[in-house]
């Protein structure tokens, strides 16, 4: 580093903010260039599925229904969550550009931990839904309202933006007087809080908070509702009944695997074990980049509305260049 960019802007005597910090994840690991090659694969196709999924709700008039609302809106975070971090991480690490300015650090970590923050309490909603359907299926569509959606999806939006806001915002009460470098693959909180020079209690206990509410609280409400399906689905006599019900929960019950089982496995073997720090960066990498890539096509291949509303889109526009051919 150089005079220059080790160079910190001091407010008041008191806080200490440097120009720029440093990135350090993936340190050491051999033909890393052929994984940021996968991670922009797997960016372009997450766009893709979830464009597309966007748009064949956004268009069909037949699935602008509760359920789907639900969907557009996993679809939407999982689009800006990737574009959130993905570009960013390839232009630091394939590029070597490694140093970031404050503000924008900040900046990074809200909005990667803001969207996986909305895909958590999503799957929530996306429970909830199934639970109304399975155990009060007369009453569904006087329960699951259109409003009553927006109004859960909407309490979520202004909930964790709010909440993410506070939390990022707490590093600003701090002074980095020591190390800019954070041993990670992005602006993540925890190792960034960490290298301050000065009380971080705060920071912690509301970072501990929020990792409850947006990574424990979820899967235990889940796994919950699932419990109350499993009871009500035991009370159906025909066992053909039971299957059809249970299908509409797996494309579910499968995000909610590939989403929670990753991170809170990671934190779980973090405390219990030693664990390399490229290996934790590479999981990690994986468990915010692969649910985003895998949910539309989940939904897309399991959900029959959606395959029939994609053949229509696709049978149209080879209507309409059919047309245009022959004039």
């Amino acid at each position: 580093m150089g005079s220059e960019e080790k160079a910190a802007i001091i407010f008041n005597a008191t806080f200490v903010r440097p120009a720029k910090f440093y990135l350090n994840g993936f340190s050491n690991i051999p033909h890393v260039k052929y994984y940021y090659v996968f991670l922009c694969f797997v960016y372009i196709m997450t766009v893709v599925g979830n464009g597309l999924l966007l748009s064949v709700i956004y268009l069909f008039k037949t699935l602008h229904t509760p359920k789907y609302m639900i969907v557009f809106n996993l679809a939407f975070t999982d689009l800006c969550g990737s574009t959130a971090l993905i570009p960013k991480v390839l232009d630091t690490f394939l590029f070597d550009r490694r140093g970031i300015v404050y503000e924008a650090c900040l900046s990074y970590m809200f909005f990667v931990l803001f969207f996986t923050s909305m895909q958590s309490w999503t799957l929530v909603t996306m429970a909830y839904d199934r639970f109304i359907a399975i155990c009060f299926p007369l009453r569904y569509h006087s329960i699951v309202t259109k409003p009553a959606i927006a109004a859960m999806l909407l309490f979520s939006w202004i909930f964790l933006l709010s909440a993410m806001a506070f939390m990022v915002g707490l590093i600003d009460r701090l002074s980095f007087c020591e190390s800019v470098v954070i041993k990670s693959f992005f602006c993540d909180h925890a190792p960034v809080y960490r290298l301050a020079c000065n009380d971080i209690s705060l920071n912690y206990m509301v970072a501990f908070s929020l990792f409850i509410i947006i990574l424990c609280i979820p899967p235990v409400l889940i796994a919950l509702t699932y419990v109350f399906i499993s009871i009500a689905l035991s009370r159906i006599a025909s066992a053909g009944e039971r299957l059809k019900a249970m299908k509409t929960c797996t494309s579910h019950l499968f995000l909610v695997a590939i989403f929670f089982f990753p991170f809170v496995g990671t934190n779980i073997a973090g405390l219990v074990s030693y664990i390399h720090p490229n290996a934790r960066i590479i999981n990690s990498t994986l468990t915010q980049t692969i649910p985003a890539l895998l949910n539309p096509i989940i939904y897309s291949l399991k959900t029959e509305e959606v395959l029939n509303s994609i053949r229509k889109l696709c049978k149209r526009n080879r209507l309409s260049n059919t047309t245009l051919s022959k004039r």
